[in-house]
């Protein structure tokens, strides 16, 4: 076991995660609840994770429930059981806490598209602007911004800065233009997105509700323009999910990523969810980053307690302004 975990821990970066065999005879379920209370940690999993994993969290949230959580709990370690931006802003928000990531490689497409040097470079051409950062950004691309928003509170984030104050919005092109047309504002918006709500099939969409007129179309802001014009709901992923427990129809199409369909389920057992088909030739639509951590990552991360996420303090410090300003204006909203 000892040469296993060398060997493991020598391959970490390059492999993202501990590459160790786990017994197949042990109760992951139970060691991972021993664990918790042995190491006082808390595990924070997204809405898009495995069921397995979703089921073993402390927290379920999208990333402004899970902001929030990272920034209050008193555990020692936090688990992220989501992608690298998420533990990192965890990170930001508790650096006295040990955090943990199941799987270096569980990136994001939309964070990936904005590399703050270009961001930077970009921003400089609008010296008056201020700029909202959707959370999905890296470290980097917070240092660079004024507010962070969610798609929980972006509206009201946007209402909350003067009129007369130009904006750039960074770094989701269709969620800042479904902004636009709800706020009236007219934002500079970078040119970003996410893989997994810019490749639903309008088409394919179109003929499913054909299939079940009676169905709801509910959607994501992250989706394209054509997607959103024929939702009947437009949310978070926490809206999404409030809106299927408050509304009387049975059937729902749901355009977002297929983990947030193991919530709604549990949530709604007598009603039918359905996941739109991407433009390929899957029937459901996952997210390959998000779906990197496993159990047994899981598992593994916090018996060894690796891989941990770690910041340069600087970096850590300028990231965090943006991000408090968000938690400030969202408490006054209400949210």
């Amino acid at each position: 076991m000892f040469t296993e975990l060398t060997e493991a821990k020598k391959n970490l970066q390059k492999k993202g995660f501990l590459d160790m065999e786990v017994d197949v005879r042990l109760d992951l379920f139970a060691e991972i609840e021993r664990l918790k209370k042995e190491k006082n940690a808390i595990i924070l999993a997204h809405y898009y994770q495995e069921p397995d994993i979703q089921d073993v969290a402390d927290y379920i949230g999208d990333s402004l429930g899970l902001s929030q959580q990272a920034a209050k709990t008193d555990a020692d370690i936090i688990v992220f059981a989501g992608v690298h931006f998420m533990a990192e802003t965890a990170k930001i928000l508790s650096p006295q806490k040990k955090v943990l990531l199941p799987d270096l490689k569980a990136g994001c497409s939309l964070a990936d598209s904005a590399p703050p040097e270009l961001f930077a470079r970009f921003k400089a051409q609008y010296p008056d602007h201020l700029v909202i950062s959707y959370i999905n950004c890296s470290a980097g691309i917070k240092a660079l911004s004024d507010i962070i928003c969610t798609s929980s509170n972006a509206e009201k984030i946007i209402e909350a800065v003067p009129k007369d104050q130009p904006i750039i919005f960074a770094p989701d092109r269709n969620l800042g233009s479904y902004l636009v047309k709800k706020t009236g504002r007219d934002m500079v918006l970078w040119n970003g997105a996410c893989m997994v709500h810019e490749i639903f099939s309008l088409e394919k969409i179109t003929k499913l509700k054909v299939r079940h007129p009676k169905a709801k179309i509910i959607a994501h802001p992250e989706c394209e323009a054509p997607i959103l014009a024929i939702a009947d709901f437009i949310g978070s992923t926490t809206g999404l999910l409030k809106f299927t427990q408050r509304d009387d129809a049975q059937e729902y199409i749901v355009v977002t990523e297929t983990g947030i369909l193991h919530q709604m389920q549990k949530e709604n057992p007598n009603k039918t969810f359905i996941p739109a088909p991407p433009n390929n030739a899957c029937a459901c639509n996952d997210c390959p980053h998000m779906k990197l951590n496993t159990l047994e990552k899981l598992y593994l991360c916090m018996e060894y307690e690796q891989p941990e996420i770690t910041m340069d303090e600087a970096l850590r410090v300028a990231a965090k302004r943006p991000i408090d300003r968000m938690l400030e204006i969202s408490a006054q909203a209400g949210l």
